[in-house]
Parts: structure tokens; C-alpha cells; sequence
């Protein structure tokens, strides 16, 4: 058996309701967000028996995915995210106006 990707939550392990906001785990998945694959193509839950055994091979697929959203390993600061330029987030509180240096690169 392989470990798959969920296709009924694509990954995420749990659905929110769009109009209500109410949030529930993927019953295909039991909100691990990914499943074991059989040869003949049957998806089954992996048993919680299973997580210390697989974790390494859970954790490389969990970045994989993430990667495939755009993740890219580390947060921005808000001033340097491009929606908060211009606002007062969007300013570094460490550099000072008479200032030229900047603190970004730690």
C-alpha cells in the first residue's frame, strides 16, 4: 500500500461550511488529510496505529502539498507583504524615518 493524498479533501483533512463557517473533519480521510492506496485502487483511513511508523512519509507529503500551494518555508513580516504596502502595517516599526537602515533581513 501507498500513501495518498485524500481526493475527497485534497489534503486538508477537514471542510468548512461556506455559510455557516462551521468546520468538520473529512470523513474519507478521518482528518489526517491523506489515506492509504491498495494496488486494485481502494482508498482506506490510516489507523492512528500507523502515525509514529509513517510520520516522516506524512511529514514529506504534508510539504510537498504545501509547496503546491505557494508555501515557501518562512513567513513575511507585514511590511513586506505587497497587500499591506501603503497602510500601517505595511511601515517597519524598527526603521526609523531619519534612518537608512533596515532590519528586513532579520
Amino acid at each position: 500500500m501507498k500513501i495518498v493524498r485524500c481526493i475527497s479533501c485534497d489534503g486538508f483533512g477537514w471542510f468548512e461550511d461556506d455559510f455557516t463557517g462551521e468546520v468538520e473533519d473529512c470523513d474519507w480521510c478521518r482528518g489526517v488529510g491523506y489515506v492509504y492506496r491498495a494496488d486494485d485502487k481502494t482508498d482506506s483511513p490510516i489507523p492512528k496505529a500507523d502515525f509514529e511508523t509513517i510520520a516522516e512519509e506524512l511529514e514529506e507529503l504534508e510539504i510537498e502539498r504545501l509547496r503546491e500551494l505557494g508555501y515557501q518555508g518562512q513567513a513575511k513580516k507585514p511590511w513586506q507583504q505587497d497587500i499591506r504596502q501603503g497602510k500601517t502595517l505595511g511601515k517597519n516599526p524598527y526603521e526609523s524615518p531619519d534612518s537608512e537602515s533596515n532590519i528586513d533581513e532579520l
